[in-house]
């Protein structure tokens, strides 16, 4: 079975990487809807991590598992 998870990556203000995981995002996502949707977030102080408000965006990635059962 295949797994698809849209990770987020920000940096809060203390300079620290702070992640957001979605699961199965849609496939018709482009760089420009994710960028807008992630200024979106910091724009608009939606999450707070441990080290304050998310301050930048990093980037953001799909990450595709596959789990295959034994028994």
């Amino acid at each position: 079975m295949e797994k698809k998870k849209l990770l987020l990556t920000f940096k809060n203000q203390e300079g620290r990487n702070v992640s957001l995981a979605i699961d199965d995002p849609r496939e018709d996502l482009t760089p420009e809807i994710v960028k807008a949707s992630m200024t979106d977030i910091v724009s608009q102080n939606i999450f707070e991590s441990s080290g304050g408000e998310l301050a930048l965006i990093v980037g953001a990635k799909v990450i595709t598992t596959t789990n295959v059962n034994i028994f």
